[in-house]
């Protein structure tokens, strides 16, 4: 695996929920429009695991909706756990991105004097 896929797994699940907090998606859905951001190697398997524990965990509403290419659709939306999961996300995001950042611009040395 490469470095960008270990670094991707990590918010892969926080991705895919602010994907479905936009709009009802489906799975496949999820896999293009990931791709279309530059994440080329994104897998549906990767995508629909991810789907199924979000599910399990009851962060999402599940609908079924006819296909006209086969079997029916499973859409997702985000529920009120998945919305609050989002936001936690997204303060977890912000959080190591300051940090990440002050390291980047060389300014990991005040903290350390200000404590």
């Amino acid at each position: 695996m490469d470095k960008l896929s270990e670094m991707l797994k990590g918010i892969l699940e926080g991705m895919m929920l602010q994907i479905m907090s936009e709009n009802e998606v489906y799975g496949y859905e999820i896999v293009r429009r990931l791709t279309a951001m530059g994440f080329a190697g994104m897998t549906e398997g990767t995508v629909y695991t991810i789907l199924l524990r979000l599910e399990r965990n009851k962060m999402v509403t599940v609908t079924k909706k006819p296909s006209e290419l086969g079997p029916p659709r499973k859409f997702y939306t985000l529920n009120d756990n998945g919305k609050q999961e989002l936001a936690d996300f997204w303060e977890r995001w912000q959080f190591l991105s300051d940090r990440v950042t002050t390291l980047k611009n060389g300014r990991s040395n005040q903290h350390d004097h200000q404590s």
